[in-house]
Parts: structure tokens; C-alpha cells; sequence
């Protein structure tokens, strides 16, 4: 409390007053204020002497232990490393560390939960899952929304780009919309991203009368579904072989997901494959048809898959070749 009364008395407050507030005896502050000072006050401030001395030689860098241990091992000083520490923080003589980088925080809910991690549905296009997947090719980063329907595991809407803006996924329930036409309050369950929060992305599902879902920040738990057939498509297709460029791999998983996963692959013995699952608004979908809509619309056409500025590269041709044998 000695060095409180100090600091107030500069500032015009009187002793007597501020020592009376403290309960402070006005004798014990004069007699400390006018003793010599103690021989460990005087040890610390040569030993302080020598760690600025240290300090000032690592150029600023050193923290407490590094201190601690040049004074012992350089100098052969004894002294604690607490005591180093104590004294650099009343010096003011911090140590140069990892710097803070500011923790993203991720936009508030726009929906509640409702799913509750059921990732059951008692009929077509009542439950969609929907999330964004990369992987990189030789020439850069291809990304993949797509909307997976929890009751016959489909893929009813996807898109690729070589960017993660909105429009990637709301092209991606723009498909599912034109493919599974659902009827209103069918519920599309995501995640926290700032795609899936934003704006334009909340008009298209209140547009369509759907009810948005959200699930918690950082559980994958809350959309496993759509995430174990990221892991699907990851296993099965791009870790299989190096892609030397976006759209070859685009291609490939225009591919996988119309000419493999959705019209022939049987997810679990014993359940039949997703196209063999009647949808009552699509019976004019036949069963091994592909009527997969590209980006502008037109269906059965390998998609215009990848942006760049204002142009557009289509995906290579051979890949619908090799559908259209499907």
C-alpha cells in the first residue's frame, strides 16, 4: 500500500486522508518511505541491471527462461527464474512470442437445429443435407456443393467451381429444386458457413417455402450424413490418383456422382441403389437415365462447371461420352 499512498500523494491527495482511508498508521508510511532500502532491494536492482543488460543483447526476444538461463549459464549469476520473471515485469521487459491471431468467429444461426442429428426421413425429399467439399488439382482448388436426400442417400443437386461464394451452393439447391421438386416445409439442413448464412442463400429457400436447419459450430456430427459421403467420394475417387488439372477433376466428379453414386452404387447390402427409390414428383425420371441439369439449364449435357473472371470452361467431353454408356 506504500506505493498507492506515493502515487496519490503526487497527485495532490493528502496523507493523513488517503493513509485514514486505508487504515493505514501515517508513522509505518513515513517510516518506510525514509528507511534505507533492504539488501535484497538492492540485489534486485543490480540483478535487474544485468537482465536488461541480456535482454537488450537478444535484441528483444528473450522471455524469462531464456534470461534465467543466460544469467546462470553465460554470466554465472544464481538466481530463480521466478525472481527473473518478477523483476522483467516490473522492468516492462516482455519476451517475443506467438502472436494472437484473431479467432474467427462464424455468423450467428439463421435457423435452429432441426434436425437433432436424426439423419432418418420417412420419405422423399423431407430431409436434405447439404455441404461444401475441396480438393486440389495440379493447377488449383476445385470446390463441390452437394444436397444429399436423407431418405434414398441421392445426390438431388450439385455444383463445382473453382470458388466458395454463395452462388456454389445456391446453384447447387437451384438443381435440387429443378430435379426433386419438394413440397413446402422440406427441410435443408446445413452447417454454419458463411454461404449457407447468407442472404441470398436464405431468399432461394424462403422463395421455395424450405425450412433452413443449422446445426452447432464445429461439430460435424450435426451434418455426418453429407460428410460420410464426403468421405465417400474422397476415398473412391480423389485419392485415388493425382489430377492434373480443375477440369479434369471437375469432370470426374460430374462422373462419380451421375455415372457412378447415384444411379449404380448400393450404399448398404441389402438397400437398393438411390434411382431405383420411386420419387412421386419425378415417376417421368426413369431409372438409369441421367437428366442432370448443367449450370445454364439445359439437362443431360456435361456442366458448365468452372468460372474463371466471365469465361467459362466446360468440362471435357469424354466424360459424357462415358455417361451416356451408363
Amino acid at each position: 500500500m506504500i506505493p498507492l499512498v506515493q502515487e496519490l500523494a503526487a497527485d495532490h491527495i493528502p496523507v493523513a486522508v488517503t493513509c485514514r482511508v486505508l487504515n493505514l498508521p501515517r508513522s509505518t508510511y513515513y517510516e518506510a518511505i525514509g528507511r534505507e532500502p533492504s539488501t535484497r532491494s538492492v540485489a534486485d536492482q543490480e540483478l535487474t541491471m544485468s537482465i536488461v543488460a541480456v535482454h537488450q543483447d537478444s535484441r528483444g526476444t528473450y522471455g524469462a527462461p531464456r534470461v534465467h538461463a543466460e544469467l546462470r549459464l553465460g554470466l554465472g549469476i544464481r538466481c530463480g527464474r521466478k525472481r527473473v520473471a518478477r523483476l522483467m515485469r516490473a522492468a516492462g521487459l516482455p519476451g517475443v512470442c506467438h502472436q494472437h491471431r484473431y479467432r474467427h468467429r462464424p455468423q450467428p444461426a439463421t435457423h435452429e437445429d432441426l434436425v437433432k442429428r436424426d439423419f432418418t426421413a420417412t420419405g422423399p425429399n423431407r430431409v436434405w443435407f447439404t455441404d461444401i467439399t475441396q480438393h486440389r488439382a495440379a493447377d488449383g482448388w476445385v470446390y463441390c456443393c452437394a444436397v444429399v436426400d436423407a431418405y434414398s442417400r441421392r445426390v438431388v443437386g450439385w455444383s463445382i467451381a473453382d470458388h466458395i461464394r454463395s452462388q456454389l451452393v445456391v446453384d447447387a439447391l437451384e438443381m435440387a429444386r429443378w430435379q426433386r421438386p419438394p413440397s413446402p416445409g422440406t427441410v435443408v439442413h446445413a452447417d454454419r458457413g458463411s454461404q449457407y448464412t447468407s442472404w441470398v442463400f436464405g431468399r432461394r429457400l424462403r422463395q421455395a417455402g424450405l425450412l433452413g436447419s443449422m446445426g452447432r459450430v464445429a461439430s460435424s456430427v450435426d451434418n455426418a450424413l453429407i460428410e460420410s459421403f464426403w468421405s465417400t467420394m474422397h476415398r473412391e475417387l480423389f485419392d485415388r490418383q493425382p489430377w492434373s488439372s480443375k477440369v479434369e477433376l471437375a469432370s470426374a466428379i460430374f462422373e462419380w456422382i451421375e455415372g457412378w453414386y447415384n444411379p449404380r452404387r448400393r450404399h448398404q447390402p441389402g438397400q437398393p441403389v438411390p434411382t431405383r427409390v420411386r420419387n412421386p414428383s419425378h415417376d417421368h425420371a426413369h431409372r438409369g437415365m441421367i437428366t442432370t441439369p448443367t449450370l445454364s439449364g439445359k439437362p443431360g449435357q456435361a456442366p458448365a462447371v468452372l468460372t474463371d473472371g466471365g469465361g467459362v470452361a466446360r468440362a471435357q467431353n469424354d466424360a459424357h461420352e462415358r455417361l451416356g454408356t451408363v
